[in-house]
């Protein structure tokens, strides 16, 4: 029989990374993400709901993610559900939480705050990686952003000046 335990999401940071670091110097980043999902109740009138979802990044991942993103920040998150599961101290209860281990990040925001597939493609601004640095796992590359289909230049649509 075959398994799969794979989350994708994409929403904004509830609140600042909190970066720790094991006694063996391992990083750990943890933090929240705020999903959102629109939709329409039976009187017809578009209801919004939100989800908190706590996420945990292990090693360079949660060092990245700690230096580069801030509460708000748009980000995709990859990685694979956990449940941890503890006897509560002073009622002696048996509690649970149903968490996300981090496997790749995308940071969505540029410099300008649009958003953008920044994530490992080296895009540059103070809340992405510089391009000598590589968010993805090394097994996992993000594929190229996709350009968008433009027709060929002709003498009537030809531009002189490029914006860069």
């Amino acid at each position: 029989m075959a398994y799969l335990n794979k989350v994708f999401l994409i929403g904004n940071l509830t609140r600042d990374p909190e970066l720790r670091v094991t006694p063996k110097g391992t990083a750990i980043c943890q933090f929240g993400l705020a999903v959102n999902r629109q939709f329409k109740d039976e009187s017809g009138a578009t209801r919004d709901e939100t989800t908190f979802i706590d996420i945990e990044a292990w090693g360079k991942q949660g060092e990245l993610v700690s230096k580069y993103l801030t509460k708000g920040s748009p980000a995709m998150v990859e990685g694979r559900l956990k449940l941890d599961q503890w006897e509560d101290k002073t009622s002696g209860q048996k509690r649970s939480k149903l968490k996300v281990v981090l496997d790749n990040v995308q940071f969505l925001s540029t410099r300008g705050g649009a958003a953008a597939g920044a994530g490992g493609a080296g895009a540059s601004g103070p809340s992405a990686p510089s391009d000598d640095v590589d968010q993805t796992s090394p097994e996992r590359h993000s594929p190229p952003p996709r350009a968008a289909a433009q027709k060929p230049p002709t003498a009537g649509n030809m531009d002189e000046d490029v914006p860069f």
